[in-house]
């Protein structure tokens, strides 16, 4: 019974810490809102995050996907340890990414649309 009330208490304690965000950055489900908006503005031209949301595309299809640069059945634990990588590099890069874009996102609200004027 002491197991499950740590367990528990570990979860209760990485909710709360993805829900406020880590050092005080945006929450998880702030990232995980502005990621269609990311999608959009980068197909529109408006936003430079193009490459690194191919390579995140990319990462993603390799995970899902049942071909596997290390076959899991024959190599064992070495066969998940491509993924791991793979999740983890993905997972950092998606609050990276989103982290840039929600501060491109402010700073271009702030911004006057409007030309110069000579």
């Amino acid at each position: 019974m002491g197991k499950t009330l740590k367990r528990s208490a570990a979860f209760t304690a990485l909710a709360r810490a993805l829900a406020a965000g880590a050092r005080g950055g945006p929450s998880l489900g702030t990232r995980l809102a502005a990621l269609p908006r990311m999608i959009r503005a980068t197909t529109r031209g408006e936003y430079d995050g193009g490459l690194r949301l191919a390579l995140m595309t990319a990462a993603t299809a390799y995970i899902v996907s049942p071909i596997d640069l290390l076959p899991e059945i024959p190599l064992a634990i070495f066969g998940l340890a491509d993924d791991a990588v793979m999740i983890t590099w993905l997972a950092g890069s998606v609050l990276a990414e989103t982290d840039r874009f929600l501060e491109w996102e402010a700073r271009r609200s702030s911004v006057i649309p409007g030309g110069l004027v000579p």
